[in-house]
């Protein structure tokens, strides 16, 4: 059973040196029990504590790397069964299959395809991140290339798909520098693979026929020194799956079982006939609990869904999404353009913003840290007062680009329009509209 903070916190060296990136020993000590930390960030630890507190500081799933560059990704790490006890942390991966039999022109089209599907949310960029190389023929040279091509040709990382090991070997040294995910060891090619793993530092995939038949395979790579496992148990039926992936995650979270304490690869272009269907079940896979979930295309109207979906998942929702304090230049403002402030919730931001850009009306838009909250929340809870407005807008720069002294603020933070005049002495305060789908017209109007 795993420590509690105070015990972890009691083997630590106290010295609150800050370098494991929390400011105390008692905060790290808390992160370790809840798996948030790894014990390798303190540096001061001793070794007689280190053999102690091993167990306890691992995650109950260990998180695994995958991958090199923009669109490396972690899978794995989480703590709870269910997203309102805490929240869920690592994202899972998206992937689409292709053969290593396919042309190459071909497989290029799909990937300048495939490369264009980035979507903006709430000022963030969605994407998948992976493609999976399926050994097609058993033919080392053509899957090689094709790993090759993914890997340098695009922003993907690759999964590599075959159970022959000198296939595998081939794909490994095509695309090596980008960190695959070895797919699949399984109780016939255990050993091998787990060396060729090991050599070159990679992740590796478990495959077996059910849940139970995983732990001896898991156990076994884990004691040749292998810690970064994903594990498939084989089901392709959907029930049986999902029960699977529910059997894994609650057998690592609430029996401690470190034999089943990794992320799962998931493969619904396996368990369906056409992508519609693929979709749905890629769908249950992102809820519960994929750690990677393997489709047979990408096309947009499939895997915008999907992203959404996991972004609204893994969102912390004890922690509202914000933009970044500062001036934000909409339509190419001048000197002479008006100057409206709103608060940093990213919904907020984006859907003003939104509002100013559409009607082409150029604009200077300041917006004020309120920790994350909603214009009118923020003024109920006295984070967009009228003094710490004013004061935003003497130290934020805007005057030095701009010859007038006009400032709009929201309609639902009215009341704050004195506190602001008396901070900004000489400024016009106009208060704006209370619906941001009246700023256009309000913009034309002035």
């Amino acid at each position: 059973m795993g420590l509690t903070g105070i015990q972890i916190f009691k083997l630590l060296p106290k010295t609150n040196c800050k370098e494991c990136g929390v400011p105390t020993c008692l905060a790290f000590a808390m992160n370790l029990a809840s798996g948030k930390a790894e014990l390798d960030s303190c540096p001061y630890v001793s070794d007689e504590a280190r053999e102690q507190l091993a167990e306890a500081s691992a995650p109950p799933i260990r998180p695994i790397a995958i991958g090199k560059g923009t669109r490396a990704m972690t899978t794995g790490g989480e703590t709870v069964l269910y997203r309102h006890e805490k929240t869920f942390y690592n994202k899972p991966g998206l992937a689409a299959l292709v053969g290593s039999d396919t042309p190459k022109a071909d497989l290029e089209a799909k990937l300048k395809v495939w490369n264009a599907f980035q979507f903006e949310r709430v000022g963030l960029n969605l994407c998948p991140e992976l493609i999976a190389v399926k050994d097609a023929n058993g033919d080392k040279q053509s899957f090689a290339s094709v790993a090759e091509t993914v890997a340098n040709t695009s922003e993907f990382n690759v999964v590599l798909m075959s159970e022959d090991l000198e296939v595998m070997k081939a794909g490994v040294e095509a695309c090596k520098a980008k960190r695959p995910l070895m797919y699949a060891a399984t109780e016939a090619n255990a050993d091998d693979f787990g060396q060729l793993a090991q050599a070159n530092d990679l992740p590796l995939a478990v495959k077996a026929d059910s849940v139970e038949a995983l732990v001896p395979l898991t156990e076994k790579l884990t004691e040749m020194g292998l810690k970064d496992l994903v594990i498939d148990p084989g089901s392709r039926e959907i029930k049986q799956a999902l029960t699977d992936q529910v059997i894994i995650r609650r057998a690592a979270l609430k029996s401690g079982n470190r034999a089943l304490g990794f992320p799962t690869i998931t493969f619904p272009c396996e368990m369906a006939s056409n992508l519609d269907m693929e979709t749905l079940i890629a769908s249950m896979f992102v809820a519960k609990y994929g750690g990677i979930t393997v489709m047979s295309d990408f096309t947009g109207e499939s895997l915008f869904p999907l992203l959404l979906e996991r972004l609204n998942i893994y969102t912390d929702p004890q922690r509202p999404m914000t933009v970044t304090e500062g001036i934000f230049e909409i339509n190419n403002p001048g000197e002479n353009s008006p100057v409206l402030v709103t608060t940093n919730f990213a919904l907020t931001y984006f859907i003003v913003s939104g509002e100013i850009e559409a009607s082409r009306v150029p604009a200077w838009l300041l917006v004020k840290d309120s920790e994350g909250l909603s214009v009118l929340t923020a003024w109920a809870a006295g984070k967009f007062a009228g003094d710490d407005v004013g004061m935003f807008v003497k130290k934020c720069g805007i005057m030095d680009k701009v010859k007038h002294t006009e400032l709009v603020i929201p309609g639902y933070a009215a009341a704050i329009a004195g506190d602001v005049e008396e901070e900004l002495p000489g400024w016009t305060i106009t208060v704006g509209p209370r619906e941001a789908a009246h700023i256009p017209a309000f913009l034309k109007s002035k």
